[in-house]
């Protein structure tokens, strides 16, 4: 017995131009905030940088990698474009050797029967920009409009999906506010003008290359990393009051600008004076994001609990049951709870994308040279129940990218933490498909998940 997905369902997975691509400095790169944010003593784990990363520029890596998802028999393959190798310091003309990598890539999966879906940002921004005030300055948003005019020039006949921006709450909270990701700036004001001209870039994006602009032929949205913000003690008045403040500043400062033309009113009453009423906003500002998306992305891992603290500050509680190596709580009723939930509340029947969903493990190579990672396979397999139910209950699910394809550099964790299904032997660069690997082919070779299998 079987559990089938809709027929030309998009299996896919995913990756980052930063955490694969390596090659810093090569054909005219410029640096971007990440090259810079890691060779900053203290930043990442280890003192670990992209600089090699999977070395995934190379070419015949490139052509060895593309293979892979041949074999894998991916139907999609999301990858991201790095600003500083299209603009080395984020304006003026293509940098032609860079942009001729990307072609390849697309090229190449044109050639294997793979979709190319495009991120134009996911957290490349030149460090020429930053050094003029980066997301915290408007002028970061034309900067934007005009580089990812540049890739739709170049690809946009190649190119059906793109995504406008990769998790903007990371970039806001964790890049602006909390320092722990480039460019490490701290502060809730910063962060909250950062959201706004990442926003507003996605809006202006959408408006200029979408579906509507381009008849069809292109189709533009965000990513959003939705997470279910659950009250530590449900009984609890005050955790209530503080998973719903979290919930704002993690899901609807993005969704509900995106999807209703407004900022939630709680979140800008608490943060009034703070933004002098939010004085970044211009009148037009909302409308521009509420531009109507051709789909939307959707990034999930884990649910956070949350509890009132002191001095009104809230308290992240660790997870409950099991979890990954990265200590985060391993929920598959979550994934349901998150699509049900956009669908309902804010998108309707426009189409979703799972644009990210996976879990780090403790992987290695047995003495036989394999990698038996069963914790991954349990995982995906319980969160493909629960897209499966989801597709019952009516959620318009148009695909399912697995993070990541392979291993690679995460970020403040470094090379530490595993996600992908294809093990990557960083000092050689040797690839080595996992079991779950394996699975996933299954999975996608059926079109369906076996019940019990």
């Amino acid at each position: 017995m079987h559990l089938s997905f809709p027929a030309g369902f998009l299996w896919g997975a995913a990756t980052s131009g930063y955490q694969i691509e390596g090659a810093a400095d090569a054909d005219g790169k410029g640096p971007s905030i990440w090259d810079r944010f890691t060779h900053t003593p203290g930043t990442i784990l280890h003192g670990d940088t992209g600089d090699h990363a999977c070395n995934a520029y190379d070419p015949a890596r490139l052509s060895a990698d593309l293979d892979l998802m041949v074999e894998l028999g991916l139907k999609a393959y999301i990858f991201s474009a790095q600003w500083p190798r299209i603009q080395p310091d984020g304006r003026g003309p293509a940098n032609a050797r860079g942009l001729d990598y990307y072609r390849r890539v697309v090229d190449g999966l044109h050639e294997r029967g793979i979709v190319p879906i495009l991120t134009i940002y996911h957290w490349e921004l030149p460090q020429a920009l930053q050094e003029k005030g980066g997301w915290l300055e408007r002028d970061t948003v034309e900067r934007f409009v005009a580089y990812a005019g540049i890739l739709h020039g170049a690809l946009g006949e190649q190119v059906p999906y793109w995504i406008t921006q990769n998790e903007p709450h990371t970039s806001t909270w964790e890049g602006h506010g909390g320092g722990r990701h480039a460019p490490g700036l701290r502060g809730e004001r910063n962060a909250l003008t950062a959201a706004h001209h990442l926003l507003l870039s996605h809006g202006r994006v959408v408006r200029e290359f979408g579906a509507a602009a381009t008849g069809g032929k292109a189709h533009y949205g965000a990513v959003l990393a939705i997470t279910p913000v659950r009250a530590a003690d449900p009984a609890s008045a005050a955790d209530r009051a503080a998973a719903h403040r979290v919930d704002g500043e993690q899901n609807r400062l993005f969704l509900d600008p995106i999807f209703r033309g407004e900022y939630p009113e709680d979140i800008r009453a608490r943060y009034r004076t703070l933004t002098d009423d939010f004085a970044f906003v211009r009148p037009e500002d909302l409308a521009i994001i509420h531009t109507p998306s051709d789909f939307l992305g959707i990034n999930y891992y884990t649910p956070t609990r949350i509890a009132a603290g002191p001095d009104d500050r809230v308290l992240l509680r660790g997870p409950l049951g099991p979890r990954t190596a990265m200590d985060w709580a391993i929920d598959p009723a979550g994934f349901h709870e998150v699509l049900t939930r956009v669908r309902q509340e804010y998108t309707g029947q426009l189409p979703l994308i799972v644009t990210e969903n996976g879990a780090s493990f403790r992987d290695y190579l047995d003495p036989e040279g394999r990698c038996r990672d069963t914790e991954r396979v349990d995982f995906l397999r319980d969160h493909l129940r629960e897209a499966q139910r989801a597709l019952a209950d009516g959620v318009p699910l148009a695909g399912y990218c697995v993070w990541s394809l392979l291993d690679n550099f995460e970020w403040d964790s470094g090379y530490r933490e595993r996600f992908g299904l294809v093990y990557v032997d960083y000092a050689t660069q040797r690839r080595v498909p996992k079991e779950s690997f394996a699975w996933y082919q299954g999975v996608i070779r059926a079109n369906a998940l076996e019940v019990g299998g």
